[in-house]
C-alpha cells in the first residue's frame, strides 16, 4: 500500500471522505423519514440496512466506474418544435429517482396534515413493514449512490490508486454515518416541526435531481437550456432553514420553562 505514504492520498482520501458525508446527508433524512414508520425495535436495524446498502451500491458502481461513464453516451433522442432532448442512462436514473422523491416526500406531508384530522385523533399510528420500508431505501440508495460515485471519479482523476482511495472513503464515510444516524433520525422524528422540514428538503433535492438529469440530457425547453442547479445552493439554503429553525426550538423551550 505504498499509495499511503503520499501527502496527496491522504488529502484526496480525507476531502472525499467529507464530502461522502455531505452527499449522504440526503439518505439519512430519506432513511429516517422512511423508518419513522416502524415500530421502534425495527428502526435501528432499517437504518443500518439501509446504510450498508448504499455502501454496497456505491462499491459495485465504483467497480462497474467504465460502464457508469460510458451510460452519457445517449440512446434516444427526442426533436419537436418545442422541445429537445438525448436521453441517457444517467439522465433516465437521476430523473425517475427525482419523481419518486417528489411522490414520496409530498405523499407524508399530506399524510402528517391529513392525519391531524383522521387517525391521529383516534390514537392510531399508520405502520409498515420492514421489506417495505428497505425496498424504498433500496430504491434511492441507487439515485444517491450514483451521483455519490460519479462526484467521486471526478474528484481522484488522475491520481494513482484512485480505486482504493474512492472504496476506503465510501466505506469511512458510511461507518461514520451509521454512528450518527440513529441519533440524527430520532431528532428528526422527535420534532414535528423538524420532519416536516426535512421533508420539504427532499422536495428541493427531488427537484434538482430532475433538473440535473435535464442537464446532462442537453434538454433544451422552448429554446432555454435547461442548467444544473449548483448544489451550494441547496445546502447553503437547507443549513439556514436548519438554523433558523434551531432558533425557534430554543425560542419554544424557553417559553415553556
Amino acid at each position: 500500500m505504498e499509495i499511503f505514504t503520499q501527502i496527496d492520498t491522504w488529502v484526496a482520501l480525507v476531502t472525499l471522505t467529507f464530502l461522502e458525508i455531505i452527499l449522504g446527508i440526503d439518505n439519512i433524512i430519506f432513511i429516517s423519514i422512511s423508518t419513522a414508520k416502524l415500530p421502534k425495535e425495527q428502526q435501528k436495524r432499517a437504518t443500518n440496512i439501509g446504510l450498508l446498502l448504499a455502501m454496497v451500491f456505491r462499491i459495485i458502481l465504483l467497480l462497474g466506474v467504465s460502464y457508469l461513464i460510458a451510460m452519457k453516451d445517449p440512446f434516444f433522442t427526442i426533436n419537436l418544435s418545442w422541445i429537445s432532448t438525448q436521453i441517457t442512462g444517467q439522465s433516465i436514473i437521476l430523473i425517475l429517482g427525482g419523481i419518486f422523491l417528489l411522490y414520496k416526500s409530498t405523499s407524508e406531508i399530506h399524510h402528517k396534515v391529513e392525519g391531524l384530522h383522521d387517525g391521529a385523533q383516534n390514537g392510531q399510528q399508520k405502520t409498515t413493514t420492514l421489506s417495505k420500508v428497505i425496498l424504498q431505501i433500496v430504491l434511492i440508495d441507487i439515485v444517491f449512490s450514483f451521483d455519490s460515485v460519479l462526484t467521486a471519479v471526478g474528484m481522484t482523476n488522475g491520481i494513482d490508486g484512485a480505486l482504493i482511495i474512492m472504496i476506503t472513503a465510501v466505506i469511512v464515510s458510511m461507518l461514520i454515518m451509521m454512528l450518527f444516524a440513529n441519533p440524527v433520525g430520532k431528532f428528526v422524528n422527535e420534532h414535528p416541526t423538524m420532519q416536516m422540514l426535512a421533508l420539504s428538503f427532499l422536495i428541493l433535492i427531488g427537484f434538482m435531481l430532475i433538473t440535473e438529469g435535464a442537464h446532462l440530457a442537453n434538454t433544451v425547453i422552448f429554446n432555454q437550456h435547461i442548467g444544473a442547479i449548483p448544489k451550494g445552493y441547496l445546502y447553503f439554503a437547507i443549513a439556514f432553514s436548519l438554523g433558523v429553525e434551531m432558533l425557534n426550538m430554543k425560542m419554544r423551550k424557553k417559553k415553556k420553562k
